[in-house]
């Protein structure tokens, strides 16, 4: 197991802390419905996308920065946000696109990054020391800097051959 998975980043405990003391955390709960349509099962609060709640004249506003600018899947993941919050009985949001502060790797949560890996993925490290998901070999390298999305290279596993995305740190 890849003990880097457990540790919680200043960049993460400073979102936790924030939303913990927001005065909407039933909104913030509903909202980790809401996943990345490029990573199954990864929630927006998870991969560090989801920033802020607000609530101004009965309208919720919700922020969020994509990973990138220019990412495809933010079109998806406004509607998601909107169709999530409608089905919980709330009709007016409006979602804000931010990229200010910057989306980092190390906004992650640890279980984000733990998803990641259970569905070979190798999460995001510091140092970049890429470790096979699947059998956890340190043998790999990579393939292509350009993996299933702009945000993930292609590495391959010298033990047990086995190709796998490796999400870029950022």
């Amino acid at each position: 197991m890849n003990d880097l998975i457990s540790i919680v980043t200043p960049e993460f405990a400073d979102r936790i802390a924030y939303r913990n003391s927001s005065a909407y955390g039933n909104i913030w709960d509903v909202l980790d419905n809401v996943f990345d349509p490029e990573l199954p099962g990864l929630t927006i609060w998870d991969l560090g996308i989801l920033q802020d709640v607000n609530e101004k004249d009965s309208v919720l506003f919700i922020t969020v920065t994509p990973t990138y600018s220019g990412c495809p899947a933010v079109d998806t993941i406004i509607t998601d946000i909107k169709t999530e919050m409608a089905k919980n009985g709330f009709n007016k949001v409006e979602v804000a696109i931010t990229l200010s502060p910057a989306w980092t790797t190390e906004m992650m949560s640890p279980a984000g990054k733990a998803h990641l890996k259970s569905i070979h993925i190798a999460p995001p490290e510091r140092n970049d020391v890429v470790n096979c998901p699947i059998c956890e070999s340190k043998n790999t390298k990579v393939l292509s800097q350009f993996g299933s999305t702009a945000c993930k290279s292609l590495y391959q596993c010298n033990d047990c051959l086995e190709a796998f995305d490796y999400f870029k740190h950022f």
